[in-house]
């Protein structure tokens, strides 16, 4: 798939249980909030783990990763649903390499904003 300005790109997935725990022995990041259930069985998603949506859509695409700014805007939990739509604002053939730049933004199941922010890079 060629890229070009403006391309939209969207992923979904939705987080379980045994993401959170498998993510907590990987990243070392055991917070409380990720191993104790909370009133309704669910346990908060990681971050960084949410942050991994627009990560594997820049990785589907090859892209070397520069810069990548985060503001995660709420909370996701086991068993929310995220879509995470990432819009190429830069895409310049330069001579060995494309140089990048997206915004993305990650929506609940609900339509609620969880994370949104940008990446820069390039492709070989």
């Amino acid at each position: 798939m060629s890229l070009q300005v403006g391309d939209i790109i969207t992923f979904e997935r939705t987080f379980t249980v045994e993401d959170v725990e498998l993510f907590t022995k990987v990243s070392g990041d055991a917070g409380a909030h990720h191993i104790t259930p909370d009133e309704q069985g669910r346990l908060v998603i990681q971050g960084l783990l949410t942050a991994t949506l627009p990560t594997k859509i820049g990785g589907d695409h090859n892209v070397l990763a520069r810069t990548v700014n985060f503001e995660f805007l709420r909370p996701v939990y086991s068993g929310d649903t995220i879509t995470c739509e990432v819009t190429i604002e830069k895409f310049e053939k330069q001579e060995n390499r494309i140089s990048i730049m997206s915004s993305f933004l990650c929506t609940n199941q609900k339509n609620k904003q969880v994370l949104r922010g940008n990446f820069a890079g390039v492709i070989l």
